[in-house]
């Protein structure tokens, strides 16, 4: 039952604090404040619970606070939350230089925190897995697998020598009391290091939350010298799982800004992906379960997942037949949390108010605070060395005057009058002495035992006086250069742990990957004519293609109209009869649409060629002009933008007609937007129009790229330029394996790390390679060349440890030899390659360098030219005795005077 209260005791006033500043007027509450709490029969009624916004203004106000400064967000000074700090502190004082018991640390907190053992052992272990303030010992648990860590019992830590050094100091420590008012507790440690932006931090509180991500020791300690310096600095996050990360909007950590973080995948084989590093808040488990989540909703074909992790990472993904490597990597980044957002909130308490900073500003704030500190610890450590030094000097005029020994000192009535007595004997030394002598060392001076004037060393004692004085110098020259001093702090810092902090998180840009384009095809499209209707639940219709469920279908009907809609289980579309149906790609600019449309029921043939960049869904839109009757007599779809020829067949209306049929070439018309009317054909009336012949592209070379930052193709102008590519051309991979290869030049092929050379493939290119043969123990040459659809074969042959010496393109060849002699000269000779060695196949094993040891190696300019090899460009042009059929003879005469439309 509630305490009654006194009823003259006065309500409750709200907490004058950062919270009370949005606290609304009784004013704003309105009505509100009319509505009171009472208390069921046999209940004491509280004045304070009088009205229900009040309740709201103190009681909730209160919570809201407390929880934001005192559990959920880290203080600025120290980075540390309460429970953490009391956890620190603890150990501190406990601390033997053994491990202790987690169990026993536990116990001992709870007496400096008002929560529970739980929070606690929680926190306690979250410290010993981020590695930089606590050894542990025994099963901690797993940041990689998400395992947690045995009980309290079992496991054992103490403090690490960096949190020793760098994290202490009783001399600068502010203390309040205890929640209990039984003890005192430091308000902050003095952290000599941003502390916050190493571990990171994460809570959530009552209206705001708090995350700022982790970053490299070393990085940090560099940026906090860059700053003393005057030089700029720019921090990234390093998350202990490795990963890549996109900073590319990280925003300096500040609210807004975000990070994609992704993991490291690579290519065991042509079948096997393995994940090698998590991204950022993941663990093999969570990753796992996305995974399979994807999996289920077809959109990733994976047969098997294995998760083979133990000190590293290690996720086995065995791909189901028929599933493109690549491609299966874009969709885990796609589907998946092997790429994950982030988004930062820099907030942490300062001056008893929540603060939204950025890291850059949080880096700053602890440099000056380590350097405050350093001031203060300079200060009090020269004022005890100045007491040191001044008692040691009036201990050795004391002894060395003989004071003690004085008639008026032994006869003294009183201690005052010893005291006088000594002041007045000092009296001629007060220019030898740092400051004036007080009462207090006038005492201390009586306290002197006979033992220790007896045993007075004056050489001893004089060593001593200069060791002090050196120590004095030296803490005033650090103190008049302290921002040197900090700088070897930091230094000191990198030297002596940054070795055990390597950057494990690599920076790169990711680009945008498409879902609707790494999406598995796993949902068949049909189509019923009959009935108008099309949708992948139209199992026994006719099939049209495959698709995803993240596609898009576009529609072309014979009257010119056209539509895209999403991929549906059944959709009517009408009883018009459609012309094309398939897959609809955003953006896509190769993608041509080539049409031969009649305006109207009787008008003239139009030809136009088009492609379809946006669209707003399931609006329809008009590829003709919109006349009743117009009617599409010809479509077809490129997708590389390829220009077929057309014949077009006349109706015969009068025996003096003269033209019968034609032929249309589209690769003379140009690529113009939807809209347009197109170019005249012909006024006559059109009997029939079918192909003639197939054509080429008429968009030209592909430029294509290698991003090397993910090892990827793309035609977006990010990397390394490898050239314009046609249709039919490919692509030259050689990796410092010996592996060569020819591919395509599809966009977001991923290409191998240890890439050695990568070009367009050029079939008469004759190529020379040196290498050094472990079988054999000696060194070979070979010249060869390589097949337009080269499968995957090993330059070097089956040894993994053969290697590369040199492999060069030139044509002509020359090479320069040494040969070590007896008097340990090098002797050095030339090699003319093309009479040395013959060409073959790329399997062959090549000739032997030379019968002696080659300790030196080069390639020399070559004495004759290498012949120009020449591309071949596709043949656009017509056959042999074919005619020219765009020249105006080839029109009909009531076509004389067509216009351009």
């Amino acid at each position: 039952m509630m305490p009654e209260l006194d009823e003259e005791q006065e309500e409750t006033t709200p907490r004058e604090d950062f919270m009370s500043l949005t606290d609304p007027s009784d004013e704003e509450l309105g009505e509100a404040e009319e509505t009171t709490y009472r208390p069921p029969e046999g209940l004491p009624y509280r004045p304070e619970m009088g009205s229900l916004s009040r309740m709201y203004r103190t009681w909730f106000l209160d919570y809201a606070s407390y929880v934001i400064l005192e559990r959920a967000v880290p203080h600025i000074d120290d980075g540390l939350k309460p429970v953490q700090r009391r956890i620190l502190y603890n150990m501190k004082k406990v601390d033997t230089g053994k491990l202790i018991k987690v169990a026993n640390i536990v116990g001992e907190t709870m007496k400096y925190h008002p929560h529970g053992d739980a929070s606690i052992n929680d926190a306690l272990v979250q410290l010993g897995q981020k590695g930089y303030l606590i050894d542990t010992q025994g099963n901690w648990g797993n940041i990689l697998t998400g395992d947690a860590a045995a009980a309290g019992r079992y496991i054992e830590a103490k403090l690490s020598v960096f949190a020793l050094e760098a994290v202490f100091s009783d001399r600068v420590t502010p203390w309040k009391k205890t929640y209990d008012g039984t003890t005192d507790e430091p308000v902050a440690l003095p952290v000599k290091f941003p502390l916050l932006l190493a571990q990171g931090a994460e809570g959530i509180a009552v209206g705001l939350s708090s995350k700022i991500l982790s970053h490299n020791f070393v990085e940090l300690a560099e940026a906090a010298c860059a700053y003393l310096r005057g030089e700029s600095f720019t921090l990234y996050p390093d998350f202990p799982t490795g990963g890549m990360i996109d900073v590319t909007r990280y925003n300096d950590g500040e609210r807004g800004g975000s990070l994609k973080s992704r993991a490291k995948i690579d290519k065991l084989d042509s079948k096997t992906l393995s994940i090698s590093e998590l991204p950022a808040g993941k663990t093999t488990t969570t990753l796992i379960e996305s995974i399979l989540k994807a999996v289920e909703k077809g959109k990733i074909r994976i047969r098997r997942v294995d998760d083979m992790t133990a000190a590293m990472t290690d996720i086995r993904l065995t791909l189901a037949p028929g599933v493109s490597s690549d491609k299966a990597i874009d969709a885990l980044y796609a589907f998946t949390d092997c790429e994950v957002s982030i988004s930062p909130n820099c907030c942490v308490i300062y001056e008893e108010k929540p603060l939204f900073t950025s890291v850059s500003e949080l880096l700053r704030y602890s440099v000056e605070r380590t350097k405050y500190l350093f001031t203060e610890e300079l200060k009090i450590m020269l004022h005890e060395k100045e007491e040191a030094y001044l008692a040691a000097s009036l201990e050795r005029i004391f002894i060395e005057e003989r004071i003690y020994k004085d008639k008026e000192f032994e006869e003294a009535q009183s201690e005052e009058a010893a005291l006088a007595h000594v002041a007045e004997r000092l009296v001629p030394f007060h220019d030898r002495l740092l400051r004036a002598v007080t009462e207090d060392d006038l005492k201390r001076l009586l306290e002197i035992r006979m033992a220790r004037i007896l045993r007075f060393n004056l050489p001893k004692h004089e060593a001593y006086l200069l060791q002090l004085e050196e120590e004095l110098k030296q803490l005033r020259y650090d103190l008049d250069h302290i921002v040197d001093y900090t700088i070897r702090w930091y230094e000191h810092l990198v030297s002596r742990y940054g070795a055990s902090y390597p950057r494990r998180t690599k920076i790169t840009n990711f680009g945008t990957i498409e879902a609707s384009k790494v999406a598995e095809l796993d949902t068949k499209l049909y189509i019923n004519r009959e009935e108008g209707f099309f949708g992948t639940g139209l199992k026994d219709a006719e099939f049209v293609c495959n698709c995803s469920s993240l596609d898009e279908i576009i529609v072309i009907l014979r009257s010119g109209k056209y539509f895209v809609s999403r991929v549906e289980e059944k959709r009517f579309y009408g009883e018009e009869e459609v012309l094309y149906i398939g897959r609809y790609q955003r953006g896509d600019e190769r993608t041509i649409y080539n049409i031969m449309y009649r305006d109207g029921k009787i008008g003239a043939v139009y030809a136009k060629r088009f492609n379809v960049l946006s669209i707003i869904r399931d609006r329809v839109y008009d590829l003709s002009r919109g006349k009743d009757g117009s009617r599409i007599l010809y479509l077809s779809a490129n997708a590389n933008g390829e220009a077929e020829k057309v014949s077009i067949k006349l109706k015969i209306r009068n025996a003096r007609q003269r033209l019968f049929q034609f032929e249309k070439d589209f690769s003379e018309l140009p690529v113009k937007s939807r809209g347009s009317v197109g170019f005249l054909v012909t006024k006559a009336e059109v009997h029939s129009i079918t192909l003639s012949s197939k054509g080429f592209s008429t968009l030209g070379g592909r430029d294509v790229w290698l991003d090397r930052d993910v090892m990827r193709l793309n035609y977006d102008r990010r990397g390394e330029y490898l050239g314009s590519f046609h249709a039919r051309d490919r692509l030259l991979i050689i990796r410092e394996s010996g592996e060569c290869y020819t591919t395509d030049f599809a966009e977001g092929i991923h290409i191998e790390d240890d890439l050695l050379r990568i070009e367009k493939y050029q079939e008469k290119k004759l190529w020379t390679a040196v290498y050094y043969d472990a079988d054999a123990g000696c060194d070979y040459i070979k010249r060869f060349m390589i097949e337009p659809e080269q499968k995957r074969e090993n330059i070097l042959g089956d040894n993994p440890q053969n290697r590369f010496l040199i492999l060069t393109d030139t044509y002509y060849p020359r090479l320069a030899l040494g040969r070590k002699e007896r008097s340990g000269e090098i002797r050095m000779s030339e090699l003319d390659v093309e009479t040395f060695a013959l060409v073959k196949g790329i399997r062959a094993k090549g000739k032997r360098l030379a019968n002696y040891p080659v300790v030196e190696l080069s390639e020399l300019p070559p004495l004759k030219e290498s012949p120009i090899i020449e591309d071949e460009e596709p043949n656009t042009s017509t056959e042999e005795g074919e005619e020219d059929l765009f020249a105006p003879s080839d029109f009909s005469p009531e076509e004389d005077n067509a216009t351009q439309q």
